[in-house]
């Protein structure tokens, strides 16, 4: 078998392609090492991947791609995800479609404020004023969390000024891992979701909710992170199991009797929040108590006991106490009870100073114990309160339970009462043909890749709870563009809100003065004030088909790219990014924001751990694309199925290396044989006529096949099975028919054998590096180089048809068959342990009735191939070619190596 291999440290130099019209040379020793840069210029240069405006909806392929978040440095889930997205694209473009394929930068949000404050020293302060020549105390902090008490405050706008530069700094390193990598997007359509276009965008989309009464605004209890200081929506939540303990705690009846009635609890420090008692109506244990009144321990207040399905007979005591809040029962058992608003825990997490619905005078003494107090030090303290009391029953048993956490949060959620602003997403309706029933019908009308994800999407949807919560306590970020009118007593009326016009997008409330007014009336009565708050970072990302598109500016190009074709993204934001992105094309433009969904798994670690940032396990990609080769590591990506976790396997990058280096040598080698017949029709990379021999004709015949079943499996979006289907015939290419063929190819056979070898070699070789494109994006587009014109990334898709025509009617099980024959010959010599240039002077082999034949028309190259003098063929009850009757002759003598 023919060494191919490549080294290293490979030179450039190189020969003249026979036959070659572009002048190019095939370098003597090719080489994977530098054509990232190469061809990553190359392509910039001639603008191969540029989308052209001069077109129709009908030709184009557009792309909503993820814009990942600018904080710190990418991951390699980031490569694994965009490079599958890549594959896609790069089959559309050879299709024929002129592919949309922008990539824009998620700038705005929480990981960018806590990067600016770690890396800068710095916090926001919004009472203080802008510094035009402030310079932060330091530059290049470890990203890890820093007290605030370290952090230098200064004012929203400075804050906001390094936001935007360190972000600046990040895209940058991000376009170069992305541009190593191949991606083909256009980089001119680049956007941020902080520019002001997007900031324009994202408040003409909210203005026009709030007109139809899509946005409202709301006081209500929000869950809420004590660290950070912000509302969390229902999707940036998840349960952490927490250690905890049940605490079993007796209020008694008011009646006189004495009675004592006993709940069980984890959160005995909400006593003071208590507002009722609850039981199911069926419970018998409980009915006689509904419509009356018990104390509650400790603080003394007079609470109603009420009945309620919610309320669970089996779980604990069988009656629970309701507090405002503990969880999201309370909620709802506050809101259908219409019970009264008690809140002990303030936005820093920390008791409130006041509780004045705690009138006896030891209740409020024992509450002012407890005000200032964190969470922690408030349920240590009451519960020494019920113990020294008598009122706590036992011991507490512990247990461990589920605890909603903000996903980038370090402490439990809370529920804080505070005024909110919520978009409808079909939480709150249930009605039959409401938001919420057009909401899962929209996720049925998407083609889902691979399909079972609809059913991700379904649950989620019609597991909500509520609204939307779409305002962050926050800095940087989307301004809401409205401001309040201030009563002629300095109150705020935030009934009458104050809109700008379309055309002044995007304004900041807190810098610009609503129509009307000046900036003196600012905060003062008879004024107006702004809304402080920003939009949460998905109500920006959400619009990204609009942000990349032109919606609202560039409407040209909307309508030729919207709706978009594909939407590619993780498993894990189904539930956020996918569904509000559903939600806001399905609100501005009654549409499906795109017509696929092609769902990527997450990437394990090797304790089948997810990775992620927050967990600290994950890998950045730059080494990889440096040890392993951007095409290495882009095969790995490409081997997995869609939707499935795959563990991150360098194992499978260095198969991938090892198969971009084979592309490279393999072409080398093929090439060499000397010029093939050009194809008067110029469909195929030779002459068809000329490819008359059986065993050429049966390579074209089975490659017709791979070419049909890679196509369909790409036009599933499914690269991985693409990929399983043309990687083993390349292998067999190279392993089997180039060394069966390689004496014809040379001459050695006459003329017309040896035309028709080179005729299917350059026919089959052209045809494997356009279906390896996609993935194989370097050493394809290298090989392209060296004998053909322009790029292979926009050559058209190979075709079946022309494949089997050339094939003269061939079977591809010739292929099969001769296959078998190679392993069969191959393996007398290695058994004998002798060089496989040993002839053999005589060998039988038995093969299956059908594959008889096939072995009788590629009788020669078999011969060539094993240096057979002596060939009987056989047919056999065998399953495969075995070798029977073997002769060997004389091995060849080795010659001494040139010492010059």
């Amino acid at each position: 078998m023919t060494d191919t291999s490549a080294r290293p440290d490979a030179g450039t130099t190189g020969h003249a392609l026979p036959g070659s019209t572009t002048g190019s040379t095939v370098p003597d020793r090719p080489s994977l090492e530098g054509l990232e840069t190469k061809w990553d210029g190359v392509w910039s240069e001639r603008q191969d991947y540029a989308f052209d405006r001069d077109t129709t909806r009908d030709q184009v392929f557009s792309v909503d791609t993820p814009p990942p978040t600018a904080s710190g440095s990418l991951h390699i889930g980031h490569v694994f995800g965009y490079s599958q997205a890549d594959m896609i694209v790069r089959y559309q473009r050879m299709r024929g479609k002129n592919c949309f394929y922008p990539l824009g930068w998620d700038d705005n949000g929480l990981p960018t404020e806590r990067r600016v404050q770690n890396y800068y020293g710095v916090r926001c302060d919004p009472s203080l004023p802008y510094d035009p020549d402030f310079t932060p105390p330091q530059e290049g902090g470890d990203n890890k969390s820093s007290k605030a008490a370290n952090q230098l405050p200064i004012s929203r706008r400075n804050f906001i000024e390094l936001c935007e530069k360190l972000t600046e700094i990040d895209e940058k390193s991000f376009e170069e891992v992305f541009r190593t990598l191949g991606l083909s997007v256009d980089w001119d359509y680049s956007y941020q979701t902080i520019d002001s276009r997007s900031r324009a965008v994202s408040q003409q989309a909210f203005l026009e909710n709030l007109q139809a009464g899509q946005a409202y605004q709301a006081e209500a209890p929000t869950m809420w992170d004590v660290t950070y200081r912000t509302a969390v929506a229902q999707a940036e939540q998840e349960d952490r199991d927490r250690d905890g303990a049940y605490h079993r705690i007796g209020f008694t009846r008011t009646d006189g009797s004495g009675e004592k009635v006993f709940i069980e609890t984890t959160r005995p420090e909400l006593l003071p929040a208590c507002v009722s008692l609850v039981a199911h109506p069926d419970d018998e244990r409980y009915q006689h108590l509904f419509g009356t009144t018990v104390t509650s321990p400790l603080f003394g207040v007079e609470l109603p006991v009420n009945p309620h399905p919610l309320a669970q007979a089996d779980k604990g005591a069988g009656i629970a106490m309701i507090c405002t809040f503990g969880d999201s029962t309370d909620v709802i058992w506050w809101r259908e009870l219409d019970l009264p608003t008690r809140s002990v825990i303030g936005r820093d997490g920390r008791f409130v100073a006041d509780a004045p619905w705690i009138t006896t005078e030891e209740g409020a003494a024992r509450y002012t114990e407890l005000a200032g107090l964190t969470v922690f030090s408030a349920q240590k303290r009451v519960v020494e309160m019920l113990t020294e009391t008598g009122d706590l029953v036992g011991e507490p048993k512990k247990i461990s339970h589920p605890v909603k956490f903000y996903e980038n949060g370090d402490k439990p959620l809370e529920y804080v009462t505070s005024r909110q602003w919520y978009l409808a997403n079909g939480g709150r309706d249930h009605t039959e043909d409401g938001l919420r029933s057009r909401l899962i019908e929209r996720g049925r009308e998407l083609t889902w890749h691979p399909a079972h994800m609809e059913s991700r999407y379904r649950n989620w949807v019609e597991g909500l709870t509520g609204d939307w919560l779409i305002s962050r306590q926050r800095f940087f970020g989307v301004p809401f563009p409205i401001w309040y009118a201030v009563n002629e007593h300095g109150e705020t009326d935030y009934e009458q809100v104050l809109t700008p016009p379309v055309q002044s997008l995007p304004i900041d409330p807190t810098i610009d003065v609503p129509d009307g007014f000046e900036e003196s009336q600012r905060d003062q009565p008879g004024g107006f004030t702004a809304d402080p708050d920003i939009l949460d970072t998905w109500a920006t990302s959400s619009l990204t088909p609009q942000l990349a598109g032109g919606w609202g500016h560039d409407e040209d190009l909307f309508a030729k790219v919207y709706p978009m074709d594909l939407r590619p993204q993780g498993h894990d934001i189904i539930r956020t990014w996918l569904f509000s992105t559903i939600v806001r094309s399905h609100l501005q433009q009654d549409s499906l924001p795109w017509t696929h969904a092609s769902i990527n798994g997450w990437i394990l670690d090797p304790d089948r751990k997810k990775m992620s940032k927050s967990k600290g396990n994950v890998v950045t990609p730059i080494g990889l694309l440096q040890q392993h080769g951007s095409d290495g590591v882009r095969y790995w990506a490409g081997s997995a199925r869609q939707g499935v976790d795959t563990a991150f396997d360098e194992g499978q990058m260095k198969i991938g290396r090892r198969l971009a280096i084979k592309i490279l040598n393999a072409s080398k080698f093929a090439l060499g044989f000397g010029p093939a017949p050009a194809d008067p029709a110029g469909r195929l990379a030779a002459d068809p006529s000329a490819v008359t021999e059986p065993l050429d004709r049966a390579l074209l015949a089975r490659l017709a096949e791979v070419v049909e079943q890679s196509t369909v499996a790409f036009d599933d979006m499914d690269y991985a099975r693409s990929l399983n289907v043309v990687e083993p015939f390349f292998w067999m290419f190279c392993d089997d028919y180039i060394e069966l063929v390689k004496e014809r190819a040379h001459g050695q056979a006459g003329e017309q054998a040896a035309a028709s070898a080179r005729a299917a070699l350059a026919i089959a070789l052209e045809v494997l590096l356009r279906l390896f494109a996609p993935v194989i994006v370097f050493a394809t587009e290298e090989v392209w180089s060296w004998w053909r014109e322009g790029s292979v990334h926009t050559q058209p898709w190979p075709e079946a048809a022309p494949l089997r025509e050339a094939s003269g009617g061939a079977e591809p099980a010739l292929l099969e068959s001769l296959a078998q024959a190679v392993i069969a010959v191959r393996r007398i010599k290695s058994d004998a342990k002798v060089s496989q240039k040993t002839p053999i002077l005589q060998v039988t082999l038995v093969a299956p009735e059908a594959a008889t034949a096939h072995l009788e028309a590629a009788r020669s190259d078999l011969e060539a191939l094993g240096r057979i003098e002596g060939l009987t063929v056989t047919g056999g009850d065998v399953e495969a070619v075995t070798a029977e009757d073997v002769e060997l002759g004389e091995p060849p003598v080795k010659q001494p190596r040139n010492a010059g």
